[in-house]
């Protein structure tokens, strides 16, 4: 937190700094347009010819490069209210506060195998304190990561590009700032790489296309050169406007018209595919000019780097061409804007949608088959630098062991990465072995659900590469699979019972299937009466340790975990709580045996309820 806070300081330094400079410089830019106007009117009053035509081109410069250098500043200056605003937002995360940060939302799947059980997406999720990324493709990769165990190579490389990445702070965050700059702009990026991918149509016809539009072209400007030299002459002999002297020009842009519908259907459909674009191709060229030059050590790293780099061809050189290409392009179609009025004219005149559609084609030609490596190698990198944020802002995480032994779960001082540090209560927990079931009791409140969520969410972060929260962790590559919050679904007509059932079912088919799968229950048949709830549960045990099953089941049904001391059947832990002054005090330790406390008449009286 203390550097995080150290850089916050010093970014708000330099931008107040920085607001200064760029305050006196847009009133130097004013003086200076005052002066150079007054100046060539007093000069033109006097008519001194020759130094007015000297200083017009003189002051355009110079003011042409006083915009340009103003641009640069306030770029600057962006860049460091984006520095600084990542380091607020570290603090945040720090505090556990994420309101504000993308949720995920649209990637929650409520017959995912996990995800809606332990926070995954939404508010309060571990993906907003994950998510440092920029790119809408690095959000749907970071949700495939959270969602499905990577292989166990996979993970290993991931985890040594995520320890080099973060000793990278300055790097990183230059990193992330770069997309910030287009992080909301609205784009479809789907929409650009179709539209990439769509074969070429006038490259194949280039050289006819080309040369007809150079030859009209050639003759429009000599039509306009002679209409205007007509139009000095009758101004300067005052003689009636000719009809006539307009027709060469007139009819050269009506075949130019004509020759221009032909193409018409690609550049609307260029402009049409690509208009929310433009500003998501800035971002990526700003991110891939960063992965290019940083040097690199784990292999992960170099790998996607070579995506972008070989030899004197550079990803971000190309990307930024479509671009300029694109940008040029847009002003067809960006009604309002000042550029828009005069392209239909320059259009007419020199067939600039000729020109354009075959420097794309071309571009796609080069470039189209090597664009879903670009994305999905900036999308890579940018989830690596995010989990890398997290690493460093949580310097106590550990990166577990993964183990060739199957059925391992071994971690020491396990907490919730979710739970501030200060209220955050941390367990040993081990569960080694096919067939190793872990009974929890405890009354309501004691941390039973949050336990399980625990154990849980640790296990998707060791299975995508990233750290746990633990001083220790050694795991195996495992498939997880809860039942936790099963709700109704109206829609459906659903009951969160049968709800239930049909999670249980999947859970019973992926065992004998024979996968190496990982288990959490909380709370079996809640929707039912007890009796019937006692039969399911114990029938349910009774099946998964016939099955060999692996994994944790949490209950406050004391006589179900009765049933398995007698039996021998599960390990049984608990947690309990204690009354000091009338007060129940849960301490959240993990113990070992069944729950010894009956506190649950406490929380009634205290609710009001007079216990019989």
């Amino acid at each position: 937190m203390h550097i995080f806070q150290n850089k916050i300081e010093k970014y708000g330094s330099e931008l107040a700094k920085l607001g200064s400079v760029l305050s006196k410089l847009s009133l130097i830019r004013l003086i200076v347009f005052i002066l150079s106007f007054g100046l060539v009117v007093f000069l033109a009053n006097k008519r001194f010819v020759v130094p007015v035509l000297l200083l017009i081109p003189l002051f355009l410069l110079g003011f042409t490069w006083l915009i340009k250098y103003f641009q640069k500043l306030s770029f600057q200056k962006k860049h460091i209210e984006f520095l600084k605003q990542i380091n607020e937002n570290e603090l945040l995360r720090q505090q556990n506060k994420f309101s504000g940060f993308p949720t995920g939302e649209r990637f929650i799947d409520r017959n995912h195998d996990y995800a809606s059980d332990f926070d995954i997406f939404g508010s309060h999720s571990l993906f907003q304190l994950i998510n440092r990324s920029t790119t809408e493709s690095a959000d749907q990769l970071l949700a495939r990561w959270l969602s499905e165990p990577a292989p166990e190579t996979v993970i290993l490389e991931r985890q040594k590009a995520i320890k080099e990445l973060s000793a990278k702070l300055d790097w990183r965050q230059n990193f992330q700032a770069s997309g910030m700059h287009h992080q909301n702009a609205k784009s479809d990026y789907n929409k650009l790489l179709a539209w990439i991918e769509k074969p070429v149509d006038l490259l194949p016809r280039q050289s006819k296309y080309l040369i007809i539009s150079i030859i009209l072209s050639a003759i429009s400007t000599a039509s306009l050169i002679y209409y205007g030299k007509h139009l000095v002459e009758v101004l300067r002999f005052n003689q009636n406007y000719s009809f006539w002297s307009m027709l060469p020009l007139a009819v050269s842009l009506i075949v130019n018209s004509r020759f221009l519908k032909t193409v018409r259907s690609i550049a609307e459909e260029t402009v049409r595919d690509t208009q929310h674009n433009v500003k998501i191709l800035a971002g990526y060229y700003s991110l891939i000019a960063k992965i290019e030059s940083e040097p690199f050590e784990s292999e992960i790293l170099k790998t996607l780097q070579s995506v972008f780099r070989n030899g004197s061809y550079s990803a971000s050189g190309e990307i930024n061409v479509l671009k300029r290409i694109l940008e040029i392009f847009q002003n067809r179609g960006t009604k309002g804007n000042f550029k828009h009025q005069f392209y239909p004219i320059f259009n007419n005149f020199w067939l600039f949608d000729i020109h354009l559609i075959i420097l794309t084609e071309k571009w796609k030609n080069k470039n189209s088959q090597y664009l879903k490596s670009w994305v999905s190698a900036i999308s890579e990198v940018e989830e690596l630098s995010s989990l890398a944020g997290f690493s460093y802002a949580n310097s106590t995480f550990t990166f577990p062991e993964i183990v060739d032994e199957p059925y391992v779960i071994d971690f020491r001082e396990l907490g919730h990465p979710l739970i501030s540090t200060q209220r955050r209560v941390s367990n040993d927990f081990n569960l080694t072995g096919r067939g190793e079931i872990a009974m929890i009791t405890g009354s309501n409140m004691a941390g039973k659900s949050t336990f399980l969520r625990t154990v849980g969410v640790n296990l998707v972060l060791a299975l995508m590469g990233a750290p746990c929260c633990a001083a220790h962790g050694r795991v195996s590559h495992m498939k997880i699979f809860t039942s936790m919050r099963t709700q109704d679904n109206l829609e459906e007509g659903i009951s969160s019972f049968y709800a239930e059932l049909k999670r249980i079912e999947q859970l019973l088919k992926l065992i004998e299937s024979g996968e190496q799968i990982f288990f959490l229950l909380d709370e079996m048949f809640k929707g039912t009466n007890s009796q019937d709830r006692y039969r399911g549960g114990a029938s349910l045990i009774k099946q998964l340790n016939e099955l060999n099953a692996f994994g944790i089941i949490s209950t406050h049904d004391l006589e179900l975990a009765n049933l398995t001391v007698d039996t021998g059947s599960v390990a049984n832990f608990s947690f309990n709580s204690i009354i000091q002054e009338g007060e129940i005090i849960f301490n959240y330790k993990l113990t070992e045996g069944i729950c010894t406390d009956f506190n649950a008449s406490e929380l009634m009286k205290k609710s009001g309820i007079k216990i019989i």
